[in-house]
């Protein structure tokens, strides 16, 4: 991700509501183990609620949402001999994709940890799986109606990756996309005519 969706993405997360499952919040809180335990909840919670992701955002203050900033910096972390990132991820079972993104915004630090959300198996941190309750961690074997749910889940379609509208003409889908701002937010010129366009958008999808 690059800065300018980082920065849209923390003020959607800032947005949300308290009690958000699936999103935590924390300024210096910065506990391997419980930043593992988050990793499981957040990633269970996620696929509970059929959310791609879950996330864990450090520079938000949990009660007000306000930005405060972190003095936190996980990249650079490490636990014992290994780096913070490769260690959580060894404890992690099934091992489920995240990531970790440290930028700066409105002259503030922060740090967010993008959790891909479990597919059918719930995740467990060293052995035990954790969910969110509201705006608590908690043990997911507490929850057996929830830990079912999530067994039960069959693989979801991620909202991205679906068609939002099919056998569309050139002209109605530049009428419903806004592609000044795609090219913009790429950094990328913005071809001037209309085959341009469509055919540049289609060689960034086929690259992601």
């Amino acid at each position: 991700m690059n800065l300018k969706e980082l920065e849209i993405l923390i003020k959607d997360l800032q947005a949300l509501p308290k009690e958000c499952e699936w999103v935590e919040f924390k300024v210096n809180n910065s506990n391997p183990q419980e930043i593992g335990e988050y990793i499981s909840a957040l990633s269970n919670s996620a696929c509970y609620h059929k959310q791609p992701f879950g996330y864990l955002v450090y520079g938000i203050e949990d009660s007000s949402h306000r930005f405060v900033g972190t003095e936190f910096t996980p990249l650079y972390e490490k636990r014992g001999n290994q780096e913070l990132e490769n260690w959580l991820a060894t404890q992690l079972n099934p091992r489920i994709d995240f990531n970790i993104f440290e930028f700066d915004y409105a002259g503030l630090h922060f740090a967010l940890f993008k959790v891909e959300a479990t597919r059918n198996t719930p995740v467990s941190f060293k052995g035990e799986p954790f969910i969110r309750i509201g705006s608590y961690k908690k043990s997911l074997s507490d929850h057996p109606e929830r830990e079912r749910k999530i067994w039960h889940i069959e693989n979801q379609p991620v909202f991205e990756n679906e068609v939002a509208k099919a056998n569309l003409l050139e002209d109605d889908i530049l009428k419903l996309i806004d592609y000044p701002a795609f090219f913009e937010m790429l950094k990328l010129p913005l071809p001037d005519n209309r085959a341009g366009i469509l055919e540049r958008m289609l060689q960034e999808k086929n690259n992601n």
